[in-house]
């Protein structure tokens, strides 16, 4: 399907429609809106051109007056006239009793997705259409109240081994566990709705030992447009022992933002991934 690459490359102003502006609208928050697209892929022989098109146009007038209703937002006509958030989106028909929406919510000055959503809804009638417009005029707004996630590159995982006789580089399984470590903590962040993980592959990953580099993964990751980096160690003491380290940095300035330690743990190295999802959970997500 392309309509999410098509709804988020749409970046055409348009203006919006003259509103009753209620007392106190200067301190109301602009919101700028696209008309949304609209396609049809259902390959009904009847051409429903025509009703479409109303129907957009119902839909989008009733989510501006929506929106606009609300005390706390105002509809703007563009970002270059204040708007705070941007609003896109794109319908498409893909049978006879199925539609999908996809919205998109932008904060324009910190320019992120707050909000990119796919929904679906069935029918192709007027009250369809109303209930459609009625879900997502609360979705939005409600996105509107969300602060936009914290880019963030989560690096690998890495292990300083400790015991004895430590092996020449990694084993195989040792580097098997220190992946399964580094993917589940991008996916719990990534789910936490707080942080937008960051690609950190090709470049990024030739660097070695980012722990030992003073600081150095803040300017890769600042590189790949990230707010914050995230590097983690894997202490193993003994084969049954072990210890779990991570720090978070602010990508511009270098500045430590929040570090970790799960002291000394027990369980062979199976247990990593579950020990360090524990560990940053705990101090990225839980306690704020």
């Amino acid at each position: 399907m392309h309509l999410s690459r098509s709804i988020l490359s749409a970046l055409l102003l348009i203006a919006f429609p003259a509103a009753h502006s209620p007392a106190g609208a200067e301190a109301a928050i602009g919101v700028a809106m696209d008309d949304f697209s609209y396609t049809d892929t259902s390959a009904e022989p009847a051409n429903q051109t025509a009703a479409h098109e109303r129907r957009l146009s119902a839909f989008m007038a009733a989510l501006r007056r929506d929106i606009g209703a609300d005390g706390r937002y105002r509809p703007v006509a563009s970002a270059q006239d204040g708007a705070a958030f941007k609003v896109i989106g794109g319908i498409q028909k893909t049978s006879t009793l199925v539609q999908w929406a996809k919205v998109a919510v932008i904060d324009v000055g910190a320019r992120k997705l707050v909000m990119d959503k796919l929904y679906t809804f069935r029918g192709d009638n007027d009250e369809s259409w109303q209930r459609a417009e009625m879900f997502v005029s609360r979705e939005v707004m409600a996105a509107f109240a969300t602060p936009a996630p914290v880019a963030l590159a989560v690096f690998e995982f890495e292990l300083e081994d400790n015991t004895a006789a430590p092996a020449a580089g990694l084993v195989a399984s040792d580097a098997s566990y220190l992946a399964e470590v580094t993917a589940s903590v991008r996916e719990a962040l990534g789910q936490s709705g707080r942080y937008r993980i960051v690609d950190v592959s090709g470049e990024a990953t030739k660097a070695r030992a980012l722990r030992d580099c003073d600081g150095c993964e803040a300017a890769i990751a600042q590189k790949l447009g990230a707010d914050q980096s995230l590097i983690g160690v894997v202490r193993r003491v003994s084969r049954t022992e072990y210890t779990l380290g991570f720090q978070v940095r602010d990508a511009r300035t270098g500045a430590v933002l929040a570090r970790g330690d799960s002291g000394l743990r027990l369980g062979a190295d199976y247990s990593w991934k579950r020990g360090a999802v524990r560990l940053v959970s705990e101090r990225l997500v839980e306690t704020r």
